[in-house]
């Protein structure tokens, strides 16, 4: 019933289960704005930030991949897409230049997207990571798929809050 509820809407909707972890199920719905939401914002919106560089972005379910690579298009950021950790390490190997690998932390293929990221960095020392993922910050954490000063963006997210962390990451000094 919800699946059909969340398609008749015009969204989307995933589900990620590991054994012995849990299930997270995100719902992604249109935007419903209300006259008297739109007459309580603020006249002027704060800049979104954007970009020309270049992004290697890794997600394993192609309808949230293809809503992400037209809000990084639309931010002026030129994306390259892999589907799985094997497929992103060999663009990472080859000669395509790289600056912001935006990974999801739980791939298939048996490459989370932590070790996609060292495996990245021992063929790319300067590249830059920002992580996302619909788990929660600290379950990731607690099970060791990260470290803890990595920067981590939440699904689901907005376009602001994606031109926020992108711009955090490729700006930032590691």
């Amino acid at each position: 019933m919800v699946y059909g509820f969340v398609k008749q809407s015009g969204g989307h909707m995933t589900i990620y289960s590991e054994l012995g972890k849990g299930t997270t199920i995100n719902l992604y719905l249109p935007e419903a704005r209300s006259e008297a939401a739109i007459a309580a914002e603020p006249a002027a919106s704060p800049e979104i930030p954007r970009g020309q560089e270049r992004v290697l972005y890794v997600e394993d379910d192609d309808v949230v991949r293809d809503i992400v690579v037209k809000m990084l298009s639309l931010l002026g950021y030129q994306t390259t897409t892999a589907s799985n950790g094997p497929q992103a390490i060999e663009i990472l190997q080859g000669s395509q230049p790289i600056d912001l690998l935006f990974t999801d932390v739980v791939l298939p293929g048996g490459i989370s997207g932590g070790q996609l990221a060292e495996n990245g960095r021992h063929h790319r020392p300067s590249l830059k990571v920002l992580y996302t993922s619909g788990y929660t910050e600290s379950a990731i954490l607690h099970h060791g798929h990260l470290h803890p000063n990595a920067l981590m963006l939440k699904k689901p997210f907005q376009i602001k809050t994606l031109a926020d962390s992108i711009r955090q990451a490729l700006d930032s000094g590691s």
